[in-house]
């Protein structure tokens, strides 16, 4: 099943995370390659929190999807830092989530190709042996 994501959501979503992060302290905000940045720099400029180039104590740290925990896990144990994605395939623990979703949906982003979701999807699902 794939889901396409739209700006105003991402709008939405950004507001949502901004919301729960604004009285919080943050030291910067990172945003994970390739599908955090955009996510990052929105909240970058609505919380008035720089932009990081590598997560630090005291962070927020950005996704755009949680689904196998990998990506995440490997920053797991900055000290104070703070982990907010826009999907999660899994009920969020350590982790925060603006919207849950069923394992089998791909999601378009706005700014991906949508002419390429297709095959974005197969690719991901061969590398990942999940056929």
């Amino acid at each position: 099943m794939i889901s396409y994501f739209t700006w105003e959501e991402f709008d939405k979503s950004v507001e949502q995370i901004a919301n729960r992060c604004k009285f919080l302290e943050f030291s910067g905000i990172y945003g994970i390659p390739r599908g955090g940045l955009c996510l990052a720099v929105a909240l970058s400029h609505k919380l008035k929190i720089n932009l990081i180039s590598e997560p630090i104590k005291n962070s927020l740290i950005v996704d755009d999807v949680y689904e196998t925990g990998v990506t995440l896990n490997a920053f797991k144990s900055i000290e104070g830092a703070m982990f907010f994605v826009l999907f999660s395939k899994n009920k969020p623990t350590w982790w925060n989530s603006v919207h849950i979703s069923k394992k089998s949906e791909w999601i378009v982003f706005p700014w991906e190709n949508t002419f390429n979701s297709h095959s974005d999807r197969n690719d991901y699902i061969k590398k990942r042996g999940l056929n």
